[in-house]
């Protein structure tokens, strides 16, 4: 792999298809109305992927259809190897599926991905990391950013200072982009240096809800989402029934991850800033899922985090 000095840069190649047969992704891309929609939606999933809006370059996205082929360009490893966790874990495909689900405004979307670097089939080695790491870094860009990819990103960032602007959303310094109706915050970030909260005897600072607790919350509830969705509804309207029974019909089929996720997206979408850390341990600890907020919280073994 690359020496010390060198810089590491590889590319690899996403490919995304639809398995609904009216949804179809180089269609909708081809759109000149829709084809903002899609890249925003993919810009979004990679920025939640790597944790940062610049963790993965998009260089040229081609429609081939029934596929959407999108090349990709890594600048530092650990950015790489955080995309290659996400995508391995189905962090980046359910992420994908919520942002294309939001600015289609449209129903679930599922979607097949399948990830190459060369003629290396990745799917087929992701348990070894550093293998998939080498195959990235054999490949090198064989483009520059195409002209269309920067006219995309202009656009969407015009659009989505806008957006924010229309919804009394606070947009300074030209903070990194992210979705209105996924007001994730950058990891680690609270709302004031005054708001604090007590759990177990010890004191947090409080805190928008991120993608990281998101994805926790919907793997570790398991059946009590409905039980934390009924807390949480006192204060949140938009949870209020017959919303909970629904989601659990319409996402039968997907299960229990799904369902939870489902619950906590429909909470952050109505309640935007409000929707706190805070709010969500509180509903936790009423259901007496203490481990669950102790993860969320941090207070588990970080040795998954080194």
């Amino acid at each position: 792999m690359a020496g010390s000095s060198t810089p590491w840069i590889g590319t690899a190649y996403l490919f995304l298809q639809s398995t609904s047969k009216t949804i179809v992704l180089p269609s909708l891309y081809e759109s000149s109305q829709k084809k903002p929609s899609v890249f925003r939606a993919l810009k979004l999933a990679l920025a939640d992927s790597t944790g940062s809006m610049n963790g993965v370059d998009v260089l040229k996205v081609h429609c081939s259809h029934p596929q959407l082929i999108v090349q990709l360009k890594f600048c530092r490893q650990e950015h790489c190897r955080r995309f290659l966790r996400s995508y391995r874990d189905g962090l980046l495909h359910r992420a994908l599926q919520s942002h294309l689900q939001l600015s289609l405004a449209t129903t679930t979307v599922p979607l097949q991905m399948e990830l190459k670097a060369g003629s290396e089939h990745l799917d087929n080695m992701l348990k070894d990391e550093d293998r998939c790491l080498e195959c990235i870094y054999r490949e090198k860009p064989d483009r520059l950013r195409d002209e269309e990819i920067t006219e995309l990103e202009e656009r969407l960032k015009s659009l989505t200072v806008h957006q924010s602007l229309n919804n009394n959303v606070a947009v300074k310094d030209c903070a990194p982009l992210r979705s209105p109706s996924l007001p994730y915050p950058p990891q680690g970030s609270s709302l004031s240096p005054q708001d604090t909260f007590i759990f177990q005897g010890q004191q947090f600072d409080n805190r928008t809800i991120t993608l990281d607790d998101h994805q926790k919350f919907a793997k570790l509830v398991s059946k009590k989402w409905k039980q934390v969705g009924r807390s949480l509804q006192k204060s949140c309207r938009a949870l209020r029934d017959p919303v909970i029974d629904n989601l659990a019909l319409e996402y039968d089929r997907e299960g229990l991850y799904e369902q939870a996720y489902q619950l906590l997206l429909k909470f952050i979408q109505s309640e935007g800033k409000k929707a706190t850390i805070a709010r969500l341990i509180a509903a936790l600890e009423e259901n007496s899922l203490i481990s669950v907020a102790e993860e969320l919280l941090g207070l588990h073994s970080n040795e998954d985090c080194s």
